[in-house]
């Protein structure tokens, strides 16, 4: 008798909460050089700003973004894979998902920056539909006290500029918790 094979059970969401820090802190330095400090997310949280997490069926943490709500705009601050879980999708499916909370808010656009240096990111955010609109200069830290230019990214929301959503990527819309 042969066995039967499942398919694994997809990624589950939910909000970001302040006792959640310690393991966002630990995926965080794990995935970045200048991972942002405890502080950056305690603030972020009581700033009352979008912050989600994506888990595994099993238990780890796949990934989060924090993203700041503004008028008629959101501007992404953070996104962060486990680099165990990166190029598998997750990625984007977290973008979906924030791009489905912005326009349920009512936004226009979502900005974000990225580091010059990053192309898997800028690569990710190109294949999402968000196009290059600027440049700010010595925007992030950078190795030995030096500075590193930022991308300046927008997507607009109309339905035309959003892609569709696939519900065979990770993290998808129907796995949320």
């Amino acid at each position: 008798m042969s066995a039967v094979l499942r398919p694994a059970a997809p990624p589950w969401h939910r909000p970001m909460q302040t006792s959640d820090v310690d393991r966002v802190l630990a995926l965080e330095v794990s995935a970045y050089s200048h991972p942002w400090t405890r502080g950056n997310f305690i603030d972020s949280l009581a700033a009352g700003y979008e912050a989600e997490m994506c888990f595994d069926a099993s238990g780890p943490l796949i990934g989060y973004f924090v993203a700041l709500p503004g008028f008629e705009e959101s501007h992404l601050l953070n996104l962060a894979v486990a680099p165990a879980y990166q190029r598998q999708g997750h990625g984007l499916a977290l973008l979906r998902r924030l791009t489905a909370w912005a326009q349920r808010r009512g936004d226009l656009a979502l900005w974000l920056e990225v580091r010059q240096s990053n192309h898997v990111a800028y690569a990710l955010y190109q294949q999402f539909g968000f196009t290059e609109v600027g440049c700010r200069r010595d925007y992030y830290p950078a190795e030995h006290a030096k500075r590193e230019d930022a991308r300046v990214m927008r997507l607009g929301l109309s339905a035309a500029q959003v892609p569709p959503f696939n519900a065979h990527d990770p993290g998808g819309q129907d796995a949320v918790v």
